[in-house]
This record gives structure tokens, sequence and C-alpha cells, in this order.
């Protein structure tokens, strides 16, 4: 009976060591890619974030809302030359799972 339970014993601290060590490793994995994210690729933000004037500093928030609106265009755009051309499919059952 000392025997089996000190075996159990055994097994449940060596995957506690194993996953102590697994989640260090980790833990490194996941900092490094907040110091990524946070030291490189978004230090250019925060000359937005420190400026004076509301416009001047969503100016980023203009950019993409502007592409946002040109692909919505485009978007509509193609809609209706598909829609002059009648190759739409305006069926009830248009598709095989209907």
């Amino acid at each position: 009976m000392g025997l089996v339970l000190l075996k159990k014993l055994e097994i449940i601290f060596r995957f506690c060591y194993f996953c102590k060590v697994n989640i260090a490793k980790m833990s490194k994995f996941f900092y490094g890619i907040e110091d990524l994210f946070v030291n490189i690729l978004f230090a250019p933000y925060d000359f937005f974030r420190f400026m004076e004037n509301w416009w001047s500093s969503n100016s980023m928030n203009w950019v993409f809302s502007i592409i946002g609106f040109i692909a919505m265009l485009y978007w509509m755009k193609q809609l209706k030359i598909f829609a002059d051309n009648d190759e739409e499919d305006k069926s009830i059952s248009s598709h095989s799972y209907l």
C-alpha cells in the first residue's frame, strides 16, 4: 500500500515539474510576442496617441475608413455588373443543399 502511494506521488510530482518547465518556456514565448507588438509594431502609433488635435490623432482611423468605403464601392459596382448581365441565379433552390 505504501509503495503504491509513493509511486503515485512520484508520478504526480514528475508531472507537476514537467508542467512547470513547459509553462516557463511558454510564458517566455508569449512575453516575446508582447514585446514584438508593443515595442516594435505598434510603436509608430504612440506618435498619434499623444497628439493634441483629435482629427490628426485619428488620421489612421480615417485612412482605414476611406479604404473600407472604396472597397464597398468596388463591391457594389461588381454586384451591379453581375445583376445587369443576369448571371446571378435567383431561383429558390439555387444551392444543392436547399
